[in-house]
């Protein structure tokens, strides 16, 4: 059974708005330390186990760095190389995994196999990605904006495409932190509103037009057209997706502040344009960089509580 005192991070909403201006707070520090070269050991000798089930670039990277410059170190597995693999449950894995080290990440398929883990682990579990959810990503999308522009409380973020697990987790993050969200997807991918509840649906507006989408919006963002476990369906999409593309004709239509994210990988051409992702409103390399600071952050506070920076 869990301690009462163990706080885990599956989806967005699992921090309160003023949990979260105190993690942005934090790794602003973390970021300016680490461009400092200064040594930040806040987490010397604790151990995160990472658990992969899907391919990953920048959640691998990050959490590692992440821990290693925290002061402790992480174990990477495949979630196929565990027993995992021939049959142990995961309740019975999370009971032997979370008594051996301080955190775990898990990167998987079905939100509910999370929830399964985090229900038997006596430490933080933290959500790295699923099919349904991916908090981390969007946490650090926040950040990004609030550290570029400042609060994002009455702004407008237009997501152009497939409603997946990024754009559920914007209407998580849109009803805690008090912005529009406006979605443009084609009418067999638009989100799923059974899944929403009464709040997160007042704070979306859906406009088919990707351009008409994006009209004065703060920030655009996007994702690609087949996220992993959907690559049956690549043809399929690449078909349905074709007008949903964010262009510089989408961007024109934005505040002229405007910024665009993507959670990357980026297929140019596709759900973007190259003169867009590389042009002077994009911030994805800042995006990607950011990750890094903000779970740091979000391990420390999950181990440590809040940390008042100087």
């Amino acid at each position: 059974m869990n301690e009462p005192s163990v706080r885990h991070y599956l989806r967005f909403n699992d921090l309160s708005r003023d949990e979260c201006d105190d993690l942005f707070e934090r790794a602003r520090a973390l970021k300016q330390k680490f461009r400092r070269h200064e040594t930040t050991h806040t987490l010397r000798d604790r151990t995160l186990a990472l658990l992969f089930e899907k391919n990953s670039t920048r959640t691998r990277l990050s959490f590692q760095a992440g821990i290693a410059q925290l002061g402790g170190h992480a174990v990477c597995m495949n979630m196929r190389d565990t027993q995992l693999g021939r049959g142990e449950t995961i309740e019975d894995t999370a009971r032997v995994i979370s008594s051996m080290v301080d955190l775990v990440m898990i990167r998987t398929f079905e939100q509910a196999k999370l929830q399964r883990f985090a229900a038997c682990s006596r430490v933080p579990v933290i959500n790295g990605l699923t099919n349904e959810m991916h908090p981390c990503q969007v946490l650090t999308d926040v950040f990004t904006y609030i550290e570029q522009r400042g609060p994002i409380q009455h702004k407008v973020v237009t997501w152009v495409g497939d409603a997946n697990d990024m754009a559920h987790t914007w209407a998580d993050a849109a009803q805690l932190l008090g912005f529009t969200l406006r979605i443009s997807s084609p009418p067999e991918y638009r989100i799923d509103r059974a899944r929403l509840n009464e709040g997160q649906a007042t704070c979306i507006e859906e406009i088919e037009a990707p351009c008409a989408a994006c009209a004065d919006a703060d920030l655009v963002t996007t994702d690609t057209w087949t996220s992993m476990g959907f690559e049956s369906e690549h043809e399929a999409r690449q078909q349905a997706f074709a007008r949903w593309q964010v262009t510089s004709e989408c961007m024109a239509r934005a505040r002229p502040d405007a910024l665009f994210m993507h959670c990357l990988p980026a297929h140019r051409g596709k759900e973007v344009s190259a003169e867009v992702i590389d042009g002077p409103q994009s911030v994805v390399w800042t995006e990607a960089e950011n990750r890094l600071h903000v779970q740091k952050a979000l391990m420390e506070f999950l181990l440590l509580g809040r940390i008042k920076s100087e």
